[in-house]
């Protein structure tokens, strides 16, 4: 993050997302605003867009999104999306008895809402922003302030934050989500380099030379035993983790193969 800058991992994140809607045939998930809230731009880097990373970043919105339809089945009415960047959930929500909350970095948040009044994307009634800094803000406290019920359901929203953060900063973000009545939330990680598969590595390899270039490193990845323990003392009592090996074969329509990657999207609830 550069201060008076939108993250640029976020904006590299919304160029594929907008990318896999005119490359990759079957279409995984449909964002009709990926392209436009681009606003023409382009990444100044094109090793940014990797056909392997494209495709989970597809998969990762497809899982969280189809994850939040059933939570609002059930009842939940409120959306929180975590590190929102260039996320288009809350201008194309379907649920229209829902609130969301954008929650972001206030340079991104910002910058995000001139970028929605110039691209002529329109902002719902039922969306409230609110800025914080993972690292060094309350998130409870941020919510309240913006009309959050923590005595209600909610489902979080976290893509590609979780990546980046200190392990402090996610166990406190995940406490605040495991203190909601039947909080739900859906994040992705990314395991250590040498769970890797071979062939995968360089391109992870290029993809941290990438984001550390634009001042947002990535952490060295977490262990799936690890993490599920941390949430599981936290209070979560479900768990979904899906790698490389469910995703070929829910999403892709191929075999799992016998790697299982560093990638997961995980849901979590209380």
């Amino acid at each position: 993050m550069r201060e008076g800058e939108p993250s640029r991992t976020a904006f590299g994140a919304a160029a594929l997302r907008a990318a896999h809607q005119e490359s990759d045939e079957p279409r995984i998930f449909t964002d009709p605003l990926a392209r436009q809230i681009l606003g023409g731009e382009e990444p100044p880097d094109p090793s940014w867009d990797q056909p392997r990373l494209r495709l989970f970043i597809a998969v990762r919105h497809r899982f969280a999104e189809d994850s939040l339809a059933a939570a609002v089945a059930r009842g939940t009415r409120q959306v929180v999306v975590l590190g929102a960047g260039l996320d288009t959930f809350a201008y194309r929500n379907p649920f229209p008895d829902t609130r969301v909350f954008e929650v972001d970095f206030p340079a991104t948040g910002a910058w995000k809402r001139e970028r929605l009044a110039e691209t002529g994307i329109a902002v719902p009634d039922n969306v409230a922003y609110v800025g914080v800094d993972f690292e060094r803000d309350s998130l409870a406290e941020r919510l309240a302030e913006a009309g959050f019920d923590a005595t209600r359901p909610a489902f979080f929203l976290w893509m590609g934050v979780v990546p980046y953060l200190s392990d402090e900063a996610v166990r406190a973000t995940l406490g605040v989500i495991a203190a909601v009545p039947d909080g739900e939330v859906v994040f992705d990680y990314i395991r250590p380099v040498d769970r890797s598969p071979e062939r995968a590595r360089p391109d992870r390899a290029t993809l941290m030379s990438h984001v550390a270039g634009v001042g947002e490193p990535l952490r060295a990845g977490v262990e799936s035993e690890a993490l599920h323990a941390m949430l599981a003392e936290l209070g979560f009592t479900e768990v979904e983790d899906i790698g490389r090996r469910e995703i070929r074969a829910r999403y892709l329509g191929l075999p799992p193969g016998d790697a299982e990657g560093d990638a997961h999207v995980l849901r979590a609830r209380t």
